[in-house]
């Protein structure tokens, strides 16, 4: 079996070393398109951040031989990114993915995974792939297989946006965004708008490997007090010390962040199915604002009431667009 890794990450690059192991000869992706040269794959991987899928699609029709012939799988976080393979390659011969275990690279650059999480699969098309649940988990990755890959990847948004754009906005460790109550409120709530947009859409929330979907929507229908207690200790305790990938691209300086496949993704759903997502809109915005004008973080940094002012008056307009609706 041969595989074209289109991004070399820690994901990419986790992916490609557990390939190896079980004798995959495995390809990377060069930085430019002008380095890629044509490779008979079987499986291509795009392990690059949402933003960058175009680019990789790029990559991909000239690299793949026989794309016909190959199955693109998207571990990405975030939503489009299935659309936009399907559109270059059918939606047959793509795999839609949810990575639930925790990678990182150490002071050496090696890539360290934890013990625990898995790897959910789910056809975006009609053809199934067993070959290729049973390719990972002989290489030792806790396989899931899901049928409803759009409620997959809404399931894992989920995950993707609690203690990440509130913590890149005021630029503090998730074990400090806790502590901020007016702020970690607007976390639950961020969560609620996430399940009333996935109840309008149809799609029902799944259970991913180490992650129970499920209990956190649970855990966000209580009294927010009781909700505030059950999740900030499990933030603090799971991953309070570790920059979540947003701040860490804004502490970077990066031109772009993922937000708009996040965030942004719900403000954009909300919108369009006449739901309420007025926190998802403004850490969308906000976050935007800050990505394309770094002047404007000192303005929130490790100020909450400036975050809050800004959701507060967002819910005012949605109250007045919305009036008797959940805001």
């Amino acid at each position: 079996m041969k595989a074209y890794i289109v991004g070399r990450g820690a994901v990419g690059t986790f992916l490609g070393e557990r390939l190896q192991s079980i004798a995959v000869e495995v390809a990377y992706a060069p930085r430019t398109l002008d380095e890629v040269t044509p490779f008979e794959a079987d499986l291509a991987i795009v392990a690059t951040k949402a933003y960058d899928t175009e680019s990789a699609i790029a990559t991909l029709r000239k690299a793949i031989v026989a794309p016909e012939r190959c199955v693109f799988v998207t571990p990405q976080n975030g939503v489009t990114n299935e659309e936009q393979l399907a559109a270059a390659f059918g939606a047959d011969n793509v795999v839609s993915a949810a990575l639930t275990v925790p990678v990182d690279r150490d002071r050496d650059g090696r890539v360290t995974a934890a013990n625990a999480g898995g790897l959910a699969f789910a056809p975006v098309g009609d053809r199934a792939y067993n070959w290729l649940t049973a390719t990972f988990a002989s290489a030792g990755i806790n396989v899931k297989v899901v049928e409803d890959w759009r409620a997959m990847k809404w399931s894992k948004l989920s995950l993707n946006v609690l203690a990440n754009a509130g913590c890149a906005i005021l630029n503090v460790l998730p074990n400090r965004l806790v502590h901020f109550e007016k702020i970690f409120a607007l976390e639950i709530r961020m969560i609620r708008e996430v399940r009333a947009v996935m109840k309008a859409m149809n799609l029902t929330p799944i259970d991913l490997p180490r992650y129970p979907v499920n209990a956190l929507f649970g855990v966000a229908t209580l009294p927010s007090p009781l909700a505030r207690t059950l999740l900030a200790n499990r933030i603090a305790s799971g991953r309070g010390s570790k920059p979540p990938s947003l701040l860490l691209d804004l502490r970077a300086g990066k031109p772009q962040t993922e937000v708009d496949a996040l965030n942004g993704a719900v403000a954009n759903a909300g919108r369009a199915l006449g739901v309420p997502t007025p926190v998802n809109a403004v850490y969308a915005r906000v976050l935007d604002d800050i990505t394309h004008m770094p002047q404007l973080w000192p303005k929130y940094r490790e100020r909450p009431e400036a975050l809050l002012a800004e959701v507060e008056a967002e819910m005012r307009r949605a109250r007045a667009l919305h009036p008797g609706g959940p805001t």
